[in-house]
């Protein structure tokens, strides 16, 4: 779904020049991009956590040390598969954000985020103030 938004109108920090039509185009296909990918990723990994599932079944039997590594092994790829999905929805979000004019709004301060700082990271929801403060917590 293409964004009704006028690209101009969406926050800039004092400074830049207002977004152009391509240049949220450009961060819009990057981003549609990125999540056709992290689709895929995630399948692709469910599909093989579902396999190992079924053959660490057929595992009975092995000793602790190959029944470690395989649980260790397991939480790896869930842990994997969780920041994909944490991606993914990020990605969404920022899209949905565009959509509805909000992109580049801080969602704690309000002001704008930055231009330059969301061709750079798309997926920014913190202005550079509002992220360094909540890192610091």
């Amino acid at each position: 779904m293409a964004s009704t938004v006028n690209a101009a109108d969406l926050p800039v920090r004092p400074g830049e020049d207002p977004w152009t039509e391509s240049e949220l185009a450009e961060v819009r296909s990057g981003l549609d991009s990125e999540i056709a990918e992290l689709r895929e990723g995630i399948a692709a990994a469910e599909s093989e956590l579902a396999e190992r599932l079924s053959d660490s079944v057929e595992g009975a039997g092995d000793d602790p040390t190959d029944t470690g590594a395989k649980a260790y092994q397991r939480e790896h790829d869930l842990a994997l598969n969780y920041n994909s999905r944490e991606l993914l929805a990020q990605s969404e979000r920022a899209i949905q954000r565009m959509d509805a004019g909000t992109y580049g709004v801080c969602e704690s301060c309000g002001k704008a985020i930055g231009k330059a700082r969301l061709q750079a990271f798309p997926r920014a929801t913190l202005c550079v103030q509002c992220k360094q403060r909540e890192e610091r917590r």
